[in-house]
């Protein structure tokens, strides 16, 4: 049974005795609860299965005299480890537990270290394997040109990261030698400090944890048994990733320590601009330039699609500059296979140039016009306070 339950479960509770019941007292109620609520009596019910178990397992410490002063012990440590009910700090280390055991190297890892020697029970751990350590993550960067970013890519990344010495195969001894068990904590790479009543678990303090001492130290990694070693892999880019996106590729990263996962690699997106397409969202984006007459008479326009035949664009009668049109499906691709929009701003075009005849029937526009009219409204605007 670890620490984190000793901390979290009211066995006492579970049982529905006081916590100065005798043995007889436990067991009347451990039976009375284990007719009430066996498998055998309530069959397909997941409940009451979920219940004997509890039960079973808190007669399991309950009935044992040393798991029972052990238990006890724990959960009346002075300084209110287990919250509020009767003072002390008021935090709950069955929380930091919580909150850390996921993680190597976190809160409840460190934790359960540090207090499972408690009243000696660490050194049942003698000859273990040391822990498994999950790899770091890793964190680089790929730029792509938009066309392979819309299409998707494979690309080779070259990592950098820590491993296992290659020369020493990870064991931290020169080649042809071998490490030896620590004397010290006989392997475990733990030794348990008494202090009165209690045992505390901390590092070794000979072999730093390892539970091997090397007597003649590798070369290359002077004993610590990792070297930074660089590799290629291959990742593949989805189609249809954004500039500035990250994708994580899982199990790609640092490699664990003995025997632990990998750790993640996350690629970062950059994605060169293309000539004439933009990106807003799944959308892409395009400028088309239009001349005068096309936008104040109405026009049909051929707009280019990306890596895709032009399209006919309608403008009607009367088309502003800036006007913005939608083409369904000419977009980005998204994960579910479908694509978004391409949206086209027209761009009306002033002539710079004009022959006689363009000019005379532009004059005769304007004087036709109402182009201080337009501007009145405005300009009233501008005048109030």
């Amino acid at each position: 049974m670890s620490t984190k339950d000793y901390l979290e479960k009211d066995y006492y509770k579970v049982l529905g005795v006081a916590k100065t019941a005798s043995q007889e007292e436990i067991k009347k109620s451990y039976r009375k609860l284990a007719r009430k609520y066996h498998p055998d009596a309530n069959k397909g019910d997941s409940e009451a299965e979920e219940r004997f178990k509890e039960v079973s397992e808190a007669y399991d410490v309950l009935s044992d005299e040393k798991r029972r002063k052990e238990y006890d012990a724990v959960r009346s440590m002075p300084g209110g480890f287990r919250g509020q009910q009767g003072g002390g700090f008021g935090f709950d280390l069955g929380d930091l537990f919580g909150q850390g055991g996921t993680q190597p190297g976190g809160a409840g890892e460190r934790l359960g270290d540090l207090f499972g020697g408690l009243f000696g029970r660490g050194a049942r751990t003698t000859g273990t394997a040391r822990r498994a350590r999950r790899g770091a993550d890793v964190e680089t960067e790929v730029t792509l040109s938009f066309g392979r970013a819309m299409n998707g890519v494979t690309v080779p990344i070259k990592l950098t990261s820590e491993a296992a010495c290659n020369a020493c195969r990870g064991t931290g001894a020169k080649a042809g030698t071998v490490p030896r068990v620590c004397p010290n904590c006989e392997g475990t790479g733990h030794e348990t400090r008494n202090l009165g009543s209690f045992g505390f678990q901390e590092p070794c303090r000979e072999c730093r944890g390892r539970g091997l001492v090397v007597d003649d130290p590798c070369p290359v990694c002077h004993g610590s048994g990792r070297a930074t070693g660089t590799r290629t892999i291959q990742a593949r880019i989805p189609a249809g990733v954004a500039d500035g996106q990250k994708i994580r590729l899982k199990g790609k990263g640092a490699p664990g320590e003995n025997g632990g996962p990998a750790g993640d690699l996350y690629v970062n997106i950059k994605v060169r601009p293309h000539a004439v397409f933009g990106r807003s969202g799944d959308n892409l984006t395009l400028t088309v330039p239009v001349t005068f007459p096309e936008a104040a008479l109405g026009a049909e326009i051929r707009v280019p699609t990306f890596q895709g035949q032009p399209v006919t664009l309608r403008l009607p009668e009367g088309t502003p500059n800036g006007r913005r049109f939608r083409v369904k499906g000419r977009g980005a691709p998204r994960r579910d296979g479908t694509r978004g929009d391409l949206l086209v701003t027209v761009d009306v075009q002033v002539p710079q140039k004009l022959d006689d005849q363009t000019r005379e029937a532009l004059a005769k526009l304007r004087a036709a016009g109402e182009g201080e009219e337009l501007r009145a409204g405005i300009i009233q605007q501008a005048r109030q306070e």
